[in-house]
């Protein structure tokens, strides 16, 4: 069982070294397709003995895609300059490897996603497990989606990992709102684009429920006052997406060039 990992990157130096780490002595290759960085990223990863590719930037689903076709072998593991595989995930695909290729029409094996937020790990509410499929067959698989939350398109069977990636998302609470307003903005174009609008009760509504399913539904109140923060944080996030989206309606200028 071949497998090359690929990183994408931008200006990472600060987390990529801990990504590439936990790939040390598990996959055949280390991919690292930047999009321009101009901080130490590049050292980083060739002297970790990465191999190196620029890629202008093409968006979330075209910067992964371009992993799966510049991958050397028939397996992907897909990890992002943020995350790092913990101890029991490596043991569980080092197992996969010394059992030699799969039987059955298996493509591709999903693991559960664990954020380290402030100091602790979420392992509740909307967070957790997040399970993703990022072991897959080269050949079978492609990205999908808008302009942000990209999704993996893949055929065959999908087997279950227990072992976490370690997910190292938000420096600190300023980082947090600010990926959320970037987000909320890709979200709304991508809404925008795909035929979607929204009334203006519309922010309040997605707003209140994403907070009681984060919460409440979800047992966000688990992790103590890092879930009130993330169950506050991204209730904002969504009605910030919606009231984006609804402003489109209303104001030209606010519409993603591609529309017009």
């Amino acid at each position: 069982m071949k497998i090359t990992a690929g990183i994408i990157t931008l200006d990472e130096e600060e987390r990529l070294p801990g990504a590439i780490a936990s790939l040390r002595g598990l996959v055949d290759e280390i991919l690292v397709v930047d999009s321009g960085s101009r901080d130490g990223t590049e050292r980083i990863a060739r002297d970790a003995g990465a191999r190196w590719v620029h890629q202008d930037w093409l968006g979330y689903v075209g910067q992964k895609n371009r992993v799966i076709e510049l991958a050397t072998h028939p397996w992907v593991l897909s990890l992002d300059a943020d995350e790092a595989l913990s101890e029991p995930l490596r043991e569980e695909i080092r197992a996969l490897r010394s059992a030699g290729e799969p039987s059955g029409n298996v493509t591709g094996f999903s693991m559960p996603r664990c954020v380290l937020y402030e100091g602790r790990w979420i392992r509740h509410g909307d967070w957790y497990p997040d399970r993703l499929v990022r072991l897959f067959r080269r050949d079978a698989a492609r990205f999908a989606g808008g302009r942000v939350h990209e999704r993996l398109e893949l055929k065959g069977e999908v087997r279950r990992l227990k072992g976490d990636i370690h997910h190292f998302s938000f420096r600190d609470a300023a980082d947090h709102r600010a990926r959320g307003e970037r987000y909320a903005r890709l979200w709304a174009e991508s809404a925008w684009e795909q035929g979607r609008r929204a009334g203006p009760a519309a922010p309040w509504l997605h707003a209140g429920y994403r907070w009681v399913r984060c919460y409440l539904l979800r047992r966000g109140f688990l992790d103590g006052s890092q879930g009130w923060r993330i169950a506050a944080l991204s209730a904002r996030e969504t009605a910030l997406k919606y009231r984006m989206l609804h402003g489109m309606l209303r104001d030209e200028s606010c519409r993603p060039k591609s529309s017009n």
